[in-house]
């Protein structure tokens, strides 16, 4: 199998889910060892779900049937290029590589913009649309002691 074969399965993924009413027009597959292991497409309109983005779905398929929080090894194929959301969840998942077909400019054409969302992170919280205000540090810091004192943890 080769790439253009994997990127039409995902391509394949949008054009399903977008069929089925899930959600927009987006779909990805997850690829180890040349063998598909998760499938994703948008399903936010039918779970009212914000995050169930493909490539969160993909992701989270693909980890239940590896039984594993981790993608090592895994190639990611998505229909278009990921979102900031998206682009935060690969990073925790770490495949090895990801493919994308359609950019952020073809996304943006027909009304799929997230330029405003890359625009919000460097400014000041109290300056961004939807204002971040840090209250109660010092109760919220005790998970993160625990967290450091607990003998069982599972690191990742």
């Amino acid at each position: 199998m080769n790439h253009k074969h994997f990127m039409s399965e995902a391509v394949k993924a949008a054009l399903k889910g977008m069929q089925n009413n899930e959600g927009g027009p987006f779909g990805c597959i997850i690829v180890k060892n040349g063998e598909i292991i998760g499938r994703g497409n948008n399903k936010v309109t039918s779970t009212n779900d914000p995050t169930a983005h493909a490539e969160v779905t993909a992701i989270r398929d693909a980890c239940k049937n590896m039984s594993s929080f981790q993608l090592e090894g895994c190639i990611m194929y998505t229909s278009c290029e990921p979102c900031p959301m998206c682009l935060g969840a690969i990073y925790w998942a770490r495949p090895e590589k990801v493919f994308y077909g359609s950019n952020q400019q073809d996304a943006a054409d027909i009304g799929f913009d997230d330029e405003f969302i890359y625009k919000e992170i460097p400014l000041p919280y109290n300056k961004r649309s939807i204002p971040f205000e840090q209250i109660g540090r010092e109760i919220a810091l005790e998970p993160f002691q625990k967290w450091t004192e607990k003998q069982d943890k599972i690191a990742y």
